[in-house]
């Protein structure tokens, strides 16, 4: 099976597994690794050290899985249509939640469906191969890999957007030692658009493409451990 006729298989199959869209990256140094370092060196990541420590890790997907050659990349969308607390009694207490949450458990579901992937991946191709799956806990820059893969472009909001779905989804990848045809990467359609910067309540994106996580309130509610800076929290309501 040469690699054009993989790409169609794993199209075909990760259709049958329930993902929304696949694209394929090559397997290696991330495109975007100087801007990652430089954003590693200016101290955007806060406390999330775990960042620096597989730096190089991070910056070739390829260090993932010896003999990696490409990369299958997923997305899988995660935006329900109506908030899980609204048919409470109005006088219980309610929080704001972030949608990816509202279901659940994202790391399962999407493992389960890319290990489905993979399997059936191995029951295809009679030729011996490794597999690797990876869903946000492994030191893989999934937005790098999407964007290679085709799935969308990195906004100025710093996540991969999609034409029709927006960002409201999750990405999820199998480093594989198969040759699969690469997917071809999507222009970038955010033009003179400033929308996600302006609407920003904490200005934790400090600049078109850049994110300052010590800003931003998915940080400051699950990474972060100690107390939040007070001219932070009004913002953050």
């Amino acid at each position: 099976m040469d690699p054009q006729a993989r790409r169609h298989l794993v199209t075909a199959l990760a259709e049958k597994a329930g993902l929304a869209s696949v694209g394929i990256a090559p397997a290696g140094p991330i495109p975007r690794a100087d801007y990652f370092r430089q954003w590693l060196e200016a101290d955007h990541h806060g406390r999330m050290d775990y960042l620096n420590r597989t730096r190089a890790l991070r910056t070739d997907a390829g260090s993932l899985l010896p003999g990696a050659r490409s990369i299958i990349v997923v997305a899988d969308p995660y935006a329900p249509t109506a908030d899980p607390s609204a048919h409470r009694p109005a006088d219980t207490p309610r929080g704001r939640v972030a949608r990816y949450a509202w279901g659940r458990d994202y790391h399962r579901v999407l493992r389960r469906k890319l290990q489905k992937l993979a399997d059936r991946l191995h029951e295809a191709i009679a030729e011996p191969f490794a597999t690797r799956v990876c869903v946000d806990t492994a030191p893989l820059i999934e937005r790098e890999a999407a964007a290679a893969a085709g799935l969308g472009w990195i906004g100025k909001n710093t996540m991969v957007i999609d034409r029709q779905r927006g960002s409201y989804f999750f990405l999820g990848a199998i480093v594989t030692t198969l040759e699969i045809e690469t997917s071809t990467p999507v222009a970038d359609h955010c033009g003179t658009c400033t929308r996600c910067l302006d609407a920003c309540p904490t200005g934790a994106l400090v600049a078109p493409y850049r994110m300052d996580a010590r800003r931003c309130i998915a940080y400051l509610t699950i990474e972060h451990r100690t107390a939040i800076d007070r001219e932070l929290q009004s913002t953050m309501g």
